[in-house]
């Protein structure tokens, strides 16, 4: 009785500062169906990133690898602050072969073997993270001939295939065979792939060939273009389905534009309270202003569930459901309201927003939590009961959300630890720039432990929670 008591309480005060209500069904503004924010917000990259290549943040012999474990010891591995997790070892980009610009990252595991895919502006590199924490850099993959160089490069693992996409024109969407990693000899490393003939599939059924980023279905094994370009095809930059069944010959497998531009996306097979839609096929979109579900159980007619935003909506840009075996939660976070100090993110600490959807057609936002530091949020996944946030210049943020279904308030949600990957800002107001700098996103699944943070200007970073 106390514990719901507190819970009442608390929501009604979140509630009352406008934290915790959604907005069903919103207007969407011009800007956002036009694009204008999107094409700002890359803007505002663009120059940031060229003035910072001019202060020489992007200096291939700046940040030189790391071979050595730093424990966390007393707040600070070697010169980065942390938290309850330890340096194991650090790549640079260029010891990585791509020079500078790195964004995404994922993970393979064979035979008990782990290997990282590391996303830099001209390609993808191949690491095998070893037994003890090192990276062995295998080789890359190169971006599609013809295509530009561009630092916004996206990819999965649909076990054995990487799928990659890219926001460069006429990129397309690579299909290469991971099991290829295995076949190199140690005199080979490391190893260019040539992007023309030895990639398994080329899916050119993209309208410029650019997409924003891709989403995979593990259930069902397929993949999904989002945010492809221009907003004017026929795809409206929505949900774009890629068919796999033949890796080789890739086909479009339907799309659903009707919520327009899809920033980013998680699909799976529901299993939750909502009854009506258990076992559907359901994507979970984060479309700039706004969440919107779809049932895409028949792909070449996905219907929407559900959209709705929230207080502080700036770019909804990506999201986790807390639990894939029971969907009464799911977590987000917004790439611009720290930065144009909307909603409870006025202090410039970085809001990640809390949702009950066990009413898939009438999502609930129960509540936040923030980082104790200042930053920009960018892309976050959950294991095992704890978000791994990639949250830019503030690095690897641990958050133990286990409590959520207990207080959906967010009251209770503890960080676990932290390793701040770029020591450039911490002598700023907490911590922290809000600014386009630092990490882009993590890999928090291999069954070692370790984690491997993908940064933009130094490289890739190894590291472990501590116990």
């Amino acid at each position: 009785m106390t514990r719901l008591l507190l819970f009442i309480a608390a929501a009604a005060c979140l509630a009352s500062l406008g934290l915790a209500k959604e907005i069903p069904n919103p207007v969407r503004k011009p800007e956002y169906v036009n694009g204008t924010v999107h094409k700002t917000i890359m803007s505002k990259k663009h120059r940031f990133w060229d003035e910072r290549a001019r202060m020489g943040a992007f200096n291939a012999d700046k940040y030189p690898s790391i071979s050595e474990f730093r424990p966390c010891v007393d707040g600070y591995a070697g010169e980065f602050r942390c938290n309850n997790i330890d340096l194991y070892s650090f790549m640079s980009h260029k010891d990585l072969g791509g020079g500078a610009q790195g964004s995404s990252t994922w993970g393979w595991v064979h035979e008990g073997r782990e290997f990282i895919v590391i996303a830099q502006a001209s390609g993808a590199a191949f690491a095998e993270v070893t037994k003890d924490g090192k990276l062995d850099y295998l080789g890359r993959l190169p971006k599609t001939t013809g295509a530009q160089s561009t630092i916004w490069r996206e990819l999965r693992v649909l076990d054995p295939y990487l799928i990659v996409g890219s926001e460069a024109m006429n990129h397309h969407v690579q299909i290469f065979d991971l099991r290829k990693l295995l076949e190199i000899k140690p005199e080979e490393k490391p190893k260019t792939y040539n992007p023309d003939k030895d990639v398994t599939g080329l899916f050119k059924g993209l309208p410029s060939g650019r997409t924003h980023n891709i989403v995979i279905n593990w259930d069902l094994r397929y993949a999904v273009s989002v945010g492809a370009q221009p907003r004017e095809d026929k795809f409206k930059s929505g949900l774009v389905f890629i068919d796999l069944s033949d890796p080789a010959n890739p086909t479009l497998g339907g799309y659903q534009p009707d919520a327009g531009y899809v920033h980013d996306a998680q699909c799976l097979i529901y299993h939750g309270p909502d009854t009506r839609y258990e076992g559907n096929d359901l994507c979970y979109g984060y479309n700039e202003d706004r969440m919107v579900i779809y049932n895409v159980t028949d792909r070449a007619n996905a219907k929407i569930i559900s959209e709705t935003s929230y207080e502080g909506a700036t770019y909804t840009h990506q999201g986790w459901v807390l639990d894939p075996k029971n969907q009464h939660y799911l977590i987000l976070d917004d790439e611009l309201d720290e930065m144009n100090q909307a909603g409870p993110a006025k202090d410039g600490r970085a809001v990640t927003y809390i949702w009950d959807i066990s009413d898939l057609e009438h999502p609930k936002q129960t509540g936040i939590f923030k980082s104790k530091d200042a930053a920009i949020d960018h892309n976050m996944y959950i294991h095992n009961g704890k978000a791994y946030q990639s949250n830019y210049g503030n690095g690897l943020r641990v958050v133990d959300v286990s409590s959520i279904p207990q207080d959906p308030t967010g009251a209770s949600v503890t960080e676990y630890g932290f390793f701040d990957i770029d020591p450039e800002d911490d002598n700023m107001p907490n911590h922290g720039a809000i600014e386009f700098r630092g990490t882009w996103a993590n890999y928090p699944y291999f069954p070692s432990g370790f984690i491997v943070v993908n940064t933009i200007e130094r490289g890739a970073f190894v590291v472990k929670l501590q116990g």
